[in-house]
């Protein structure tokens, strides 16, 4: 069946009672929505379930939606497992006294959904029976989910966009935000001086200076000689340890008295004995 047929069974069913059909929004996804007065509420469930060509056999969620001053809006969302579509249950009941019609004997797992409406909205359930706290604590005073509750973190802080109703009028929009790197105005240059004030003022658009110039190095221009000046000495590099046995390490020139080559053209000394030979070695 179609959204527009799944719509029109209902109201059938539900003749003479004045029920209103029409289509959700979600294209591919829309669902059949009856609006349902408050004393029809059990009825129409129960006959979405048992008639034939509708078979919403399933409780997929039941919730309510805050209308302010219009009341409170309980919807329940029915789906078909044979028939393959789904069905928009809705009523409204009054601010004041907000009482509907348990559908816990219909569907059972409705107990939860009625519990955690009760709860968060303070929509009384008739014939439910036990509607304990599910979520909350029992201390908790309020019901969270209505559009005048307001939350404590907001006293603190106040919220810094939107105001939502209830909340005080302290604070504002939301601050602006400067790119990084952006001085905010008045931090940086000059403050034009408002119009009938004495004097001209500072600097070229007139005013005073928010921060004080600093003086920055003058930068070389391209092509000039470098500036003279003591010639900037880098720092010696530490000395290299020695390598094993006195060697040096790779890289470091060696140490210590230069090895000296005999010169080619050199006398030998004729007289000088050989060492371990010859009589005058026993001499000594």
């Amino acid at each position: 069946m179609t959204p527009e047929e799944v719509g029109r069974r209902v109201v059938e069913l539900l003749a003479p009672v004045g029920a209103t059909a029409s289509v959700s929004g979600g294209q591919g996804y829309a669902r059949a929505t009856v609006d349902i007065p408050t004393a029809s509420w059990a009825d129409a469930v129960r006959a979405a379930r048992d008639d034939a060509g509708l078979g919403c056999d399933f409780l997929d969620w039941l919730s309510a939606v805050d209308e302010l001053a219009d009341g409170f809006d309980v919807v329940a969302h029915l789906w078909s497992v044979r028939h393959r579509h789904g069905l928009l249950l809705r009523t409204r009941v009054s601010r004041d006294a907000p009482v509907v019609a348990s559908v816990v004997d219909v569907f059972p797992g409705a107990a939860w959904h009625e519990r955690e409406t009760h709860e968060m909205f303070g929509i009384d359930f008739a014939g439910h029976g036990e509607l304990r706290p599910l979520l909350l604590p029992p201390e908790f005073e309020g019901h969270p989910l209505r559009k005048e509750f307001v939350l404590a973190s907001r006293v603190a802080k106040p919220w810094p966009g939107a105001k939502e109703p209830g909340e005080s009028e302290a604070g504002g929009g939301r601050r602006p935000i400067r790119p990084p790197g952006v001085p905010a105005p008045g931090e940086w240059g000059t403050t034009p001086t408002p119009a009938g004030a004495a004097g001209v003022g500072e600097g070229p658009r007139g005013g005073t200076p928010a921060r004080p110039a600093r003086e920055r190095p003058a930068r070389r221009v391209p092509g000039a000689s470098r500036p003279t000046g003591p010639a900037r000495r880098e720092p010696a590099p530490p000395p290299a340890e020695p390598g094993p046995l006195g060697r040096p390490v790779p890289g470091e020139r060696p140490t210590g008295p230069a090895r000296q080559e005999p010169a080619a053209d050199r006398p030998v000394d004729q007289t000088r004995p050989e060492p371990g030979g010859g009589a005058e070695a026993g001499e000594d």
